[in-house]
């Protein structure tokens, strides 16, 4: 049976399901290579308005930065593990050592098939808007398929396995299945991760965005999350995303290549903190990119230890819901100074 959470916000579907796993007799025990969780089977959760996907309320607080340069380095088509690991350095002990990650999503999408399917999917539902046959794959059973004995193939297998996007009512709809979802640590970002997509391909197309539906065949909590899923509640003012990253085919390529630019240069140990500084500034572009640049020109000053200057930055972003999450992730950092790839 599928237990289905509905809202019109990420953070509303996110605390849904964490009431279940607190209250509902349906959660089973489960144990898995990376240890004990409790789990609803097949969980649908489904919001209403994809802008709004941040998961605002968990604690500790969602690095914004990071989930914000996954999104750049999916759209780019990469698989490098550099792009990634400067925002957050705990992410190789969760897909490996590198350089290149055996599961990428943006290199599934892009190249892994020898098609860009994202490239695709834009001219078929542009000449044919009613089309069912739109699958992006990501789950490739030749290199993802566990050995006979059971054995991983490799320590990054894709959570994400597939996503089905449809023009339904001149809005572009979206479902993302999932084979396993850590309920903590990767159903936020997948929220980001896909929605992001979602209206990416929307303006590509030049429709509205529809819901976005998201199915977890094992939704789950590891035992030594427990507690930190409990500990997160709503909290009161939630700012809402009022950004858009709706563009044209051409500029849209276009200004991802150029953040792509932005955050190499960010990550680069010899750039000098005013260069950080002015890679911030991005006039060009709607104010939704600029947002981006401002939170990842913000993070990065932060981890070079002048949290005056990051600070500084933010002041200049627009976004209500950024300056809420990076406020609240910038703030559960005090006590961490000097700034390095080993920094989280």
């Amino acid at each position: 049976m599928i237990v289905h959470f509905d809202g019109s916000s990420a953070d509303d579907v996110w605390q849904q399901a964490a009431e279940e796993f607190q209250c509902s007799d349906r959660i089973r025990s489960q144990n898995s290579r990376s240890g004990s969780t409790r789990e609803i089977l097949h969980a649908a959760m489904s919001i209403a308005d994809p802008r709004q996907r941040w998961v605002v309320s968990r604690k500790p607080p969602l690095n914004v930065a990071f989930a914000l340069a996954e999104v750049v380095w999916i759209m780019r088509g990469r698989r490098d593990l550099a792009f990634l690991e400067y925002w957050n350095s705990r992410y190789r002990n969760f897909v490996g050592p590198g350089p290149e990650l055996h599961g990428a999503y943006g290199y599934r999408l892009r190249h892994h098939l020898d098609i860009d399917q994202l490239e695709r999917a834009y001219q078929i539902l542009d000449r044919d808007p009613d089309s069912r046959q739109v699958v992006l794959q990501i789950w490739d059973s030749r290199i993802d398929m566990p050995a006979a004995d059971g054995t991983p193939s490799n320590s990054d297998i894709p959570c994400n396995v597939l996503a089905m996007p449809k023009i339904r009512d001149g809005k572009l709809e979206w479902l993302q299945v999932i084979r396993s979802n850590d309920m903590f640590l990767g159903v936020p970002h997948n929220f980001v991760q896909f929605t992001s997509l979602q209206e990416i391909l929307s303006g590509w197309l030049g429709v509205e965005c529809g819901s976005y539906t998201q199915i977890s065949d094992s939704l789950h909590v590891y035992d030594r999350d427990w507690e930190k899923v409990v500990d997160s509640h709503p909290l009161p003012n939630i700012s809402l995303s009022i950004d858009s990253l709706t563009l044209p085919r051409q500029e849209s390529d276009r200004v991802f290549k150029e953040l792509e630019r932005r955050v190499e240069k960010m990550i680069d140990p010899e750039t000098e903190p005013g260069t950080l500084e002015g890679l911030a500034s991005w006039d060009s572009v709607p104010q939704g990119y600029r947002n981006i640049v401002y939170v990842l020109a913000a993070e990065a000053l932060r981890r070079r230890g002048l949290r005056e200057a990051a600070t500084g930055i933010m002041q200049h972003c627009k976004s209500p819901v950024y300056q809420q999450l990076w406020s609240r992730w910038s703030s559960s950092r005090l006590g961490q100074t000097k700034s390095s790839r080993r920094h989280p």
